[in-house]
């Protein structure tokens, strides 16, 4: 029989406490709760979980900060943050620092028991190709989706995307617009001829200027334009959403040419 994961539920809310952990522990899930951050900490110096539910807007430490914490003791736990407002700054802050995604209020139950249930399976993570001049951009893509689980290499120039696509084939590739010398839509195309199953998604700090280019590559089959800052979950979602295709087709996984 199938062991059943090990779950933190983090929230000052009792009744949801007391319904998530009703609902989980009816469906076999092994349930701890805990009312603030304090006792997150306490809980999980006690004992290991698979995953953490934790809500981000709590009182005296908030979830993110409470995560911050919790991930210093127990690094292999997966963190979902929730929230009922809207708190964006926190949110994103929770993405950079590895939690694995977020879940917004009222929860849907049902989709509560797919993550729990995904998330104890063994994927292949993707191979993605970050290409973005600015370094911070960079860093912060890559560590994000590191903590997913995928494997991620990074370029500085249009150039040097282009020697690495020859190279691997990779599932995703974010190409910033604007590049110190040939441009992001040049090197797209560029990409594209080399492997013409890898997926493009556009990433742009300037709407106005570069909007040209990145209609031309929306028209040339790019998946999506992210416009920076962009919202972390919404890039996560996007990945998760060409995985998925992905994986029906069998094409995934860092094919070497």
């Amino acid at each position: 029989m199938e062991k059943k994961a090990s779950i933190l539920i983090v929230d000052d809310n009792d009744s949801l406490c007391k319904t998530m952990s009703f609902t989980l522990e009816h469906k076999g899930y092994a349930v701890t709760t805990a009312s603030d951050g304090y006792e997150a900490v306490e809980r999980v110096e006690e004992k290991s979980f698979d995953i953490i539910f934790m809500d981000i807007k709590m009182p005296v430490m908030n979830g993110v900060e409470t995560y911050k914490r919790l991930k210093n003791i127990r690094p292999e736990a997966i963190v979902m943050m929730m929230t009922a407002y809207s708190v964006e700054d926190l949110v994103q802050e929770a993405l950079r620092e590895g939690a694995y995604g977020i879940l917004y209020k009222p929860l849907d139950i049902e989709k509560v028991v797919v993550f729990i249930d995904e998330s104890k399976k063994v994927k292949q993570g993707a191979l993605i190709l970050v290409v973005d001049d600015d370094p911070g951009t960079s860093v912060t893509l890559k560590n994000v989706l590191v903590n997913r689980g995928h494997k991620v290499g990074t370029a500085h120039t249009g150039e040097e995307a282009i020697a690495k696509a020859q190279e691997s084939m990779h599932d995703i590739v974010f190409i910033d617009m604007k590049l110190p010398t040939i441009n992001g839509l040049e090197t797209y195309l560029a990409i594209k001829e080399i492997d013409p199953k890898a997926i493009a998604i556009i990433i742009s700090g300037y709407r106005e200027e570069m909007g040209q280019l990145v209609h031309q590559a929306i028209s040339h089959s790019a998946y999506a334009c992210l416009y920076k800052p962009f919202d972390l979950a919404k890039m996560l979602d996007l990945v998760d959403e060409i995985m998925a295709r992905k994986r029906k087709t069998g094409l995934t996984g860092g094919r070497k040419r």
